[in-house]
Formats: C-alpha cells, structure tokens, sequence
C-alpha cells in the first residue's frame, strides 16, 4: 500500500496556498534564508491564481535557489496559522535537474542566502519545528522513484451524439482547454515517456504536452476501450512500471480498473482529464496523488 497518498484541492478553503521542495544531495539539504523573517526554511512560494500545487513547486524552487528540480514522492502537508488565515504548504522530495551550484544565484530581498547544509546542522538550523519534521520525513523516504501519471482523457463530444466510429471522436473545446491545463502537471514530474490509446480523444489528451517538449508519443490499440484486453493492458503496465523513465498513460474509463488493479490500487472514481500520480520504485508503489478534474 501507498505511503503517502494526497489527493483534493484546498482553494475552497480560503487558505494561503504555497508549495515547495526539498532537496537532498550527498549528506545534504538546500535551505534557504528569508531576511524578512529571519529564517531558514525550504524553498517555496505561494501559488499564482489557477496555478496547480506541483507546478508552483517547481517554479518557486528555480525562482528562490535557481536550480530546476522535478518532483518524487509527496510529503506530508503542512497546515498552520498566518495572520488570521490559515496557510497550507505542499511539499515533494525534489530531483536535481542539471546543475547543483547555487553559487551564481542573484540573492535578493525575498532570499538573501542559499546554502546546502549538512543535514545534522540542518536539524539545528531549520527555524521551524513543522520543517524538522518534513526534513526527517524526507529522509526516512530512502532511494528515488518514479512516477507513473494516469491520466483519463480530457472532456470528449458525446458519445450518443456522434455516428462514426467511436475511437475517432474528439475532444470538445473544454477537453482542449483540460488537455493545456495538464502540460504543467507533467512538466513537474519530468514525464520523458508518453504511452497512450490510439483512439482519437486519448491522442488529443496529452498531444499538447509531447508537442511542447518534443517528446515521441507511443499510440497503441493495446489501452483503447475497443481493443484493450486485460492481458494487453497489463503488459503496457508492467512495461511502464520497468521503465527507468517518468512516465504517463492515457487511457479510457473502462480501461483503467484493470490498470489499477495491476498496480494493486483500488479503483476509485477517475474524473475526465484528471492526472493519477503513482510513486513506484521497483515495482512497488509508494504514493498516490490525484491532480486537475
């Protein structure tokens, strides 16, 4: 069973919403210091209007450190008083892209240091308790892993409205607009392998994401509602679970409970256009998070 599981949105609230990373290299932490408030913390932000929790993340992280990050397992939120509202951080271990020198990072008013710290020090160093115990969280997590996003089509024309074939029915301009709204959920991840149904709503799900990163999309009858048998869906499953590549599968409703079940989920309702984020490492899943829908 999952770990960690976060699923839901929190802007109904009227909380403050902010997310964030946190980043472990060699023995190490990245902390950074806010002369405002005088202290060290993670690297986060709030969240701009419509943005999703895990974009945020990535951007807020370049914004304050200046390095690009992809985002593994989900931490617990985090949930406490500010001012006479409450603010709600979303937290991920974070994966280096690239570079890890903050050494040319412009400080500023917002953050005036940035420092890996070693991780003994940071225990001490960490100004708030809520933060010792996501870094502790963090590092009881052990090795990467990656993630698998299961993603149900976006919002296609109806099916008793359209007389040709079913696997050529499109998205409607709501589905399009479900299908952009997915590219920055993806990006955060670092999705790298795009497997989907070949039935035309599918492909037009996650094509303005692979068209965005120039990424090859793998089309195949083996996840489409017609055509898919358990046996068909469960090898594209399994092969994704194998893969040492962030991955999504698009695929149809009925589909997805033999994907779930493969793996060892429970399914559970899946709105058009929502993202299934599945943390596995070797096989085994670690966390579930639900995003958009």
């Amino acid at each position: 069973m999952p770990s960690t599981s976060r699923s839901g949105d929190v802007r109904a609230s009227g909380a403050v919403l902010a997310a964030g990373g946190v980043v472990l290299r060699k023995g190490r932490v990245l902390l950074v210091h806010r002369p405002a408030y005088d202290d060290w913390s993670f690297p986060k932000g709030k969240l701009n209007r419509g943005e999703p929790a895990p974009a945020a993340a990535v951007r807020e992280f370049e914004e304050e450190t200046g390095l690009r990050i992809r985002l593994g397992m989900p931490l617990s939120r985090q949930s406490y008083p500010n001012g006479s509202r409450t603010k709600v951080v979303d937290y991920w271990i974070g994966r280096l892209v690239g570079d890890y020198d903050v050494s040319g990072y412009s400080v500023n008013h917002e953050i005036d240091e940035v420092a890996w710290v070693d991780v003994e020090k940071a225990r001490r160093q960490l100004t708030y308790k809520r933060d010792r115990h996501t870094l502790e969280e963090a590092l009881a997590a052990g090795k990467p892993t990656r993630a698998l996003l299961v993603l149900r089509h976006a919002e296609a024309r109806s099916r008793k409205r359209w007389k040709s074939d079913d696997r050529e029915r499109p998205l409607l301009v709501k589905g399009m607009a479900q299908a952009r709204a997915a590219i920055p959920v993806l990006a955060a991840y670092g999705v790298s392998r795009v497997v989907t149904s070949s039935s035309v709503r599918c492909v037009q799900s996650i094509r303005p994401y692979a068209d965005r990163y120039r990424l090859p999309m793998t089309c195949t009858a083996d996840l489409s509602e017609e055509d898919a048998t358990d046996a068909s869906v469960r090898a594209v499953v399994d092969d994704l679970l194998r893969s040492r590549e962030d991955a999504v599968l698009c695929t149809h409703r009925p589909v997805l409970p033999t994907v779930y079940d493969e793996l060892g989920l429970v399914n559970v309702p899946h709105p058009t256009g929502q993202l299934v984020v599945v943390h596995h490492r070797r096989g085994r899943v670690r966390a579930v998070e639900r995003h958009l829908g």
